[in-house]
């Protein structure tokens, strides 16, 4: 039994949250916190009503590392589980080497003044914690996350070795907006239209953003139309997979979201340099983020169900030559909303970040200094989301993929 403190208060932190309460026998005392605490009050009302459990709330800028540190030292929490924005996790970070207590997160760092996704500034961190005797465990999220771990599973138990890897993210749901994101606004909208990135013959290889399109036929689903983008899991994988000839991001987006984000883009609100507006400096990137719906908002109107998964060809562990697989989740989002009243994209992320969270609260993964998924043992991680709403399929496929 241990106390957590959560920073955040959007969709994956009120799944995290909610996910921690059903599960009180690894958390007994669950501690939430961020810039706005009438956010974090919504969060503790709505665990009360579905699980009877009871969240303190506080409010904080995650950014003031002084401010963390006081309220670390105050709650004494054996984990902090950061879920606030990429920004703040250099700063979170330091909070906890000062005060001496694990780490988690569930998105790479990145800096605010340039869409630029690395795990350098975190990796660079690990002589640290481990000279304080401390862990802090990098991306447990869906992806980057449970796609690495899904990745390593095959490779402890399927393949020797992984030639080729394509990471395929669809959300087949429909919130009825005319354009929204299912997380961050400005986290998304960086990512999608940052120039995109593969691993190919020991180097990342650059194409302009969305410039590469596939359809693949995904279950439960459909047909979807998938972009080539890059994610921070292919630095991680290329890492610790040395063998790896090719790696790719895909993630599935609509006619419609591609048609505004084209036309958002043309007139200059994705931009993320200052402007001057009424004597002001603004982002414009920030200002449409603020405009637009928050994605906790739109669990009750979303319909459909995401399907996420990983297809890796190599050399198989059984000696019967080259073999492909198929490993992927399929998540509703209805489903979703009934049990934490967020939708499906949220909820993907927020329970591997309660599975992480428990995995190392309880000491099956441990170890002092920084960490990716894949340097975990993946099959305590693959039970648990079994157990815990994000249940898993593999299969062998006639071959690799043809795209």
């Amino acid at each position: 039994m241990s106390t957590v403190l959560v920073i955040g208060a959007g969709g994956v932190s009120s799944v995290c949250v909610h996910k921690m309460a059903f599960n009180a026998d690894i958390f007994s005392s669950i501690h939430l916190a961020s810039r706005t605490k009438s956010k974090c009050d919504a969060i503790a009302a709505s665990v009360k009503q579905r699980s009877g459990q009871d969240v303190a709330t506080y409010e904080i800028d995650a950014e003031e590392v002084p401010a963390m540190v006081n309220l670390i030292n105050k709650i004494q929490p054996s984990l902090v589980v950061n879920l606030a924005l990429p920004y703040q996790d250099l700063p979170i970070m330091d909070a906890c080497l000062e005060a001496g207590v694990h780490y988690l997160d569930t998105a790479n760092y990145e800096p605010k003044d340039e869409a630029k996704f690395e795990y350098h500034w975190q990796w660079a961190y690990h002589d640290r914690f481990k000279e304080a005797g401390i862990m802090a465990l990098l991306g447990s999220g869906f992806d980057p996350g449970v796609t690495s771990v899904f990745t390593m599973w095959l490779r402890k138990h399927k393949l020797k070795t992984i030639r080729t890897l394509d990471i395929l993210d669809c959300n087949g749901g429909d919130h009825g907006q005319a354009f929204a994101t299912n997380f961050n606004p400005e986290i998304n909208i960086r990512e999608v239209t940052a120039p995109a990135r593969h691993w190919e013959n020991g180097a990342f290889v650059e194409t302009p953003a969305l410039s590469k399109k596939v359809e693949f036929d995904f279950e439960a689903v459909g047909p979807k139309n998938m972009y080539m983008m890059y994610h921070e899991e292919l630095e991680s994988l290329s890492k610790f997979i040395p063998e790896l000839e090719r790696g790719r991001f895909w993630m599935t987006f609509g006619d419609e979201y591609i048609k505004h984000l084209t036309v958002l883009q043309n007139v200059g609100m994705t931009g993320i340099d200052p402007i001057k507006y009424q004597g002001k400096e603004i982002i414009p990137l920030q200002f449409l983020a603020a405009v637009l719906p928050k994605p906790e908002t739109l669990g009750e109107t979303t319909t459909g169900n995401t399907n996420i998964g990983v297809i890796a060809t190599g050399e198989a562990l059984d000696g019967s030559g080259e073999k492909t697989f198929y490993i992927n989740n399929i998540c509703s989002h209805e489903a979703a909303y009934e049990e934490t009243g967020n939708q499906g994209v949220s909820y993907t992320t927020g329970v591997p970040a309660m599975i992480g969270s428990a995995l190392m609260l309880g000491e099956t993964w441990s170890g002092n200094g920084v960490f990716n998924m894949e340097q975990m043992d993946p099959d305590p991680f693959m039970d648990m989301l079994n157990a815990h709403g994000l249940p898993w399929n593999v299969a062998e496929m006639d071959g690799p993929v043809e795209f």
